[in-house]
């Protein structure tokens, strides 16, 4: 520490004074150094004496005449005047002179080489303060050479907790700007500014008369985008490439990849990017030559442009380097910027897919046609809901507004109509209640029979597409075990006549004032659904999801305990697609149901002891953006005691005309009900007054009538958990010192969801040599602030001669299951490692 100085100053100047005779010493300080210093000296038979420049003649008289007994300690804070002007050079000849520099006491403090104490003698300002000369040694360097000292002496300047180059320059170029640098001013009060330079032609090749960060920058970013980028650099480039290439890439991909510093790298691109034009620069390159590069966010905007314009112009074999447009979009999502950019691909990757729909061919058959939806038609649904979904993202998305029109052209009339056409036409000639199990034999068939307490989800005009992605979403979560199938809704398909067929029942009716009845009993209340549960199984009961999930965890054991069968009501899609402000967030509606829905079951498992849950709806829907044209209406022909809808006419006749199909209500709910149901042969709707055209749902097509039935189970007494995750914070490339200290961060806190884990961490070869110590590290902080989350680890490495031209790597196991959660790569470049040097050092 450095208050070991004072103590070895203290120890030789007692010394000094042993013995009976009297002694002066005189200590002349040249530069002042031990001004702060001096009266915190606990001489034990001395007293301190400040000599002035204009106190000689006093200092004279005290030690000569006035007091001829006591020891002192003569202290002046400037060189011993020439003989001529030194009015106590006689009592100097028989008095004793103290020399002690800062340098050389350090050096000794410290163990560094004498060879190098001229390094600390150069820069001997800088240890003048207290607390600066304490940080460098709280550094901990244990290896001593002109560039460890130099690099330390920037580092305490930078306030960076570890001794790298690397950090030092991380924390001058993101930390301040890039003009009137407040480190480069410190770095030139304390004489670093020539060794800062002098490192930065070592580590990045960057070299100049008149060096400057904005250069500097602007090396490292050329250099980087030279080595991705095909072909040449614009001619007013080439003068920034380094021959240090591979140092620039490492440190840039630190940067951009540190989850601390990414958003500084991405400033510091932009202010590059700004300065070279980079806009025209790249304008005349091809696509094929930017692909691999990410420096600068433009290169995605160019190639979200020629994506676009390929798209356009429906050339869906378009390729980038033998990569497809979807392999486009994948890879560029994966580069740095991707995450800026993802909605912007998202959308071009769902648009590409439903442009392949332009192509649309159906099945004649009705088996045919609902096998081929079930399989790859769907998939059209879904691409086009997340096209949607990502283009309401954008807060400008006019440069897509093209796009947009020919995915809604090629949807509504390429896929749409002619797949609904198709449906009705074979469901005429087949029969449909036959292709797939039916909604109102639900009950019967997948909850009847079931052992365990089972919890029915029922998510209002959640269509099969939907329940589709929420089952892949199941699918994906190790602790769940989900199957998908489907059943045929009822017609028409809508809210009331689907409530009641998921309801266990023995007759299913229509009635003639259009009213909904589960064995005579009315359906629609929440309490009235539960009443007609509660006559087939006594533990049941009905329940509204936003009830369920503000509930707390004792709440919900309560409404749980005893239960066999609980129903839950899930309105988050219907509810926003039946209004019409808010008809056009029905995608929207459609993520925040499958989010909704995951979260329940996740939370119901752990919270309210129960493992199987049934996932379905009571009918489904169509959505198109655009609104029909009136054109487009099938104008409404029934009597006056219709029940009348967009999608559905239900009379005592069947509607006659063009574009209509028409199906017996006692065939489809299997009574005698002698009423029929029309619907419109195509996505067409009739001619009403008021509501929206968006969103609509009642008529016969597999988006309103397929139905998702999911069965999950969750494995018991198990929460879905992850490990906390550790990443390295210090920016480091090399290792210069055989006993070394890192910076890394814990990514998350300790949570629910987040558990401590423990974690060995050191350096090993490329022949997989263990090379250092081993560090135990437990990751268990549940501190929110991130900065709370960092930790140091020192490495002790074997003291054995390393390769700078071979790799060595830091590397991070998980203790549970030995898998590797981390590697960096690092070059060893340790000036000599023998045991010479090292036999004395501080604290040994």
């Amino acid at each position: 520490m450095a208050e070991l100085n004072l103590k070895q100053i203290t120890d030789k100047l007692n010394a000094e004074y042993t013995g009976e005779s009297r002694k002066l010493v005189f200590w002349y300080d040249d530069k002042a150094e031990f001004g702060e210093d001096i009266d915190t000296l606990e001489l034990a038979n001395a007293k301190v004496h400040h000599l002035e420049k204009d106190n000689q003649f006093y200092t004279k008289c005290l030690l000569e005449r006035k007091d001829k007994t006591t020891n002192y300690l003569i202290y002046a804070p400037f060189p011993r005047p020439h003989v001529r002007d030194n009015h106590l050079e006689d009592t100097l000849l028989y008095s004793k002179q103290f020399f002690a520099d800062r340098a050389s006491l350090l050096a000794v403090d410290l163990g560094i080489d004498s060879k190098y104490k001229p390094v600390i003698q150069k820069y001997i300002k800088f240890f003048r303060a207290k607390d600066r000369t304490q940080r460098f040694y709280d550094l901990e360097l244990e290896n001593f050479t002109r560039e460890s000292i130099e690099v330390a002496l920037m580092s305490v300047l930078c306030k960076t907790r570890t001794a790298f180059f690397d950090e030092v320059v991380r924390v001058v170029l993101t930390d301040d700007g890039l003009e009137e640098n407040k480190f480069l001013a410190e770095f030139e009060k304390y004489d670093l500014l020539s060794a800062f330079w002098r490192l930065c032609e070592e580590q990045f090749g960057y070299a100049d008369v008149k060096p400057t960060l904005e250069k500097l920058v602007v090396t490292m970013f050329v250099t980087y985008t030279e080595r991705y980028v095909h072909g040449e650099l614009p001619q007013a480039w080439k003068s920034f490439v380094s021959y240090k290439s591979g140092n620039i890439i490492a440190f840039l991909d630190n940067l951009m990849n540190n989850v601390l510093y990414r958003g500084k790298y991405d400033k510091l691109s932009a202010y590059v990017a700004n300065g070279l034009n980079a806009d025209s620069a790249f304008e005349n390159y091809s696509p094929e030559d930017l692909i691999a590069c990410d420096t600068f966010e433009i290169i995605d905007k160019f190639i979200i442009s020629w994506v676009n314009e390929r798209l356009l112009n429906e050339d869906i074999g378009a390729k980038l380097n033998d990569l497809s447009i979807p392999a486009v979009c994948q890879e560029r999502c994966k580069k740095h910027f991707g995450e800026s950019f993802k909605v912007q691909y998202l959308l071009l990757e769902n648009a590409y897919y439903v442009i392949l729909a332009a192509k649309y061919h159906g099945r004649e058959s009705l088996k045919e046609t609902v096998n081929q939806y079930l399989a790859s038609d769907c998939m059209i649904d879904s691409q086009y809901r997340n096209f949607y979904y990502n283009y309401d993202q954008l807060n400008e998305n006019l440069s897509f507004e093209k796009l947009r029109e020919l995915v809604e052209n090629i949807y509504s009339n390429e896929y749409l109509s002619k797949m609904i056409y198709n449906w009705n036409a074979s469901m005429e000639a087949g029969n449909m209640l036959s292709v797939l199990p039916l909604q109102r034999n639900f009950y019967n068939k997948f909850i009847r029979s079931s052992k365990d307490r089972v919890v029915v989800i029922i998510s209002d005009a959640m269509r099969y597409e939907v329940g589709r992605a929420l089952y892949m979403k199941l699918q994906n979560d190790e602790k769940c075990t989900a199957k998908l199938d489907a059943m045929m809704g009822v017609l028409p398909s809508y809210t009331r006549l689907g409530m009641g067929a998921l309801l266990p029942h023995k007759t299913l009716e229509l009635t003639d004032d259009n009213k909904v009845m589960v064995d005579g009993m009315p359906c629609d209340s929440l309490k009235q659904r539960e009443t007609i549960l509660n006559t087939y199984e006594s533990n049941s009961r009905c329940i509204q999801f936003d009830d369920v999930k503000t509930m707390k965890k004792a709440a919900l054991r309560e409404i749980f305990t005893g239960m066999d069968i609980v129903y839950i009501y899930h309105n988050q899609i219907d509810a926003r697609g039946d209004k019409l402000n808010t008809e056009n967030e029905i995608f929207i509606a459609c993520q925040e149901a499958i989010e909704e829905i995951f979260a329940l079951v996740k939370r119901l498992a752990v919270s309210a002891n129960t493992y199987h849950f049934i996932v379905t709806a009571d009918h489904g829907f169509i959505y198109k953006r655009d609104k029909l044209q009136e054109s487009d209406k099938i104008i409404n022909a029934a009597d006056k005691d219709a029940y009348v809808n967009r999608r559905f006419v239900v009379s005592g006749n069947a509607l006659q005309g063009a574009g209509i199909v028409s199906i017996p209500m006692g065939k489809i709910l299997d009574n005698s009900d002698h009423k029929v149901v029309s619907v419109p042969v195509s996505s067409n709707v009739f001619k009403v007054a008021g509501g929206g055209q968006n969103f609509v749902h009642g008529g016969s097509s597999p988006q309103e009538l397929i139905l998702p039935v999911i069965d999950v189970k969750i494995e018991k007494g198990h929460m879905d958990t992850r490990p906390a995750q550790i990443m390295l914070v210090s920016m480091v490339q090399k290792i210069t010192n055989l006993i070394s200290s890192l910076d890394f961060i814990q990514s998350e806190p300790i949570s629910d969801v987040v558990k401590e884990t423990s974690y060995k961490v050191f350096f090993i070869s490329e022949n997989n040599e263990k090379i250092s110590n081993e560090c135990i590290y437990v990751a268990d902080k549940k501190d929110v602030d991130p900065a709370k989350r960092i930790f140091r680890l020192k490495f002790n490495f074997k003291n054995k001669p390393y390769d700078k031209a071979k790799r060595y790597y830091l590397v991070a196991y998980d203790e549970k299951n030995d898998f590797e959660i981390l590697r960096h790569d690092i070059v060893m470049d340790i000036a000599f490692a023998d045991d010479f040097g090292f036999g004395i050092r501080r604290g040994g």
